[in-house]
């Protein structure tokens, strides 16, 4: 069932009136009929509509089942993620936001390769914001993710600490003992960051600083992994372990 997000604005009574891009979509690239049903999403919240009139360059959706479904997790993650090359990033955008990730951080590390001025962060910000409203789309999500412009690395901890928690997937002393434990507490936790080092990793002065920050380091397993593979595998982790003790809400 395809799914479209649009403005609070748009609804009227008991229907959602949609126009611009969405209005196109639905009539002459999917050819929607009236009576067809989708979809649409508002303020965190899916409701079920039908498809009830084109009016001029419009389409009248009639809600018929509010509240339909709720796949958002039941904690905001955060994922920041150090710089990596080429178009890492939207691949590590795309699967991160259908896994659930409440916003995307990039951040500005010492062994980024990839250095942005002022005018490609706003134009890959918008490109990467495009990629989370379509996997957002694709994976009948309530809300789009934020994609930020690219902060720097001490601005990135300072959000970071900001939450209930943030973990930062390195070398863990205790291997996956600490992991365990990260896990057990993110369980009572309503936000949590997980901080992602580019592919050169981290510097060990970036770890203090975390560390004495309040981040908490975790393992992902004895294999060394991508920088992409990182951040899916961190923000799966905590997935998994938010729905599995969500109580089935």
């Amino acid at each position: 069932m395809h799914n479209f997000f649009v403005d609070p604005s748009s609804r009227h009574g008991n229907c959602y009136v949609i126009a611009g891009n969405d209005y196109n979509h639905i009539k002459n690239v999917l050819r929607m009929n009236e009576g067809d049903t989708f979809l649409v999403s508002s303020e965190g919240k899916s409701d079920l509509c039908t498809l009830k009139a084109f009016e001029g360059d419009s389409v009248i959706a009639e809600i018929t089942e509010e509240n339909f479904q709720n796949t958002e997790l039941p904690v905001k993650i955060y994922l920041f993620q150090g710089l990596p090359k080429s178009d890492k990033m939207e691949l590590i955008i795309q699967k991160t936001v259908e896994l659930g990730v409440y916003a995307v951080i990039p951040v500005e590390m010492n062994r980024c390769v990839v250095k942005l001025d002022d005018k490609k962060k706003k134009s890959k910000t918008a490109r990467w914001q495009a990629i989370a409203e379509s996997a957002a789309k694709q994976s009948k999500r309530t809300v789009i993710p934020e994609i930020y412009d690219a902060v720097p690395y001490k601005s990135a901890v300072a959000m970071a600490s900001d939450l209930d928690m943030f973990i930062v997937p390195y070398e863990s002393k205790n291997g996956m003992t600490d992991t365990v434990n990260a896990l057990n507490k993110a369980i009572k936790c309503k936000s949590i960051g997980i901080i992602i080092g580019p592919e050169g990793g981290f510097e060990e002065s970036e770890i203090n600083y975390a560390l004495d920050a309040g981040g908490i380091t975790v393992s992902l397993g004895k294999r060394i992994l991508r920088t992409e593979t990182a951040a899916m595998t961190a923000v799966s982790m905590c997935m998994l372990n938010s729905e599995m003790n969500s109580d089935g809400e």
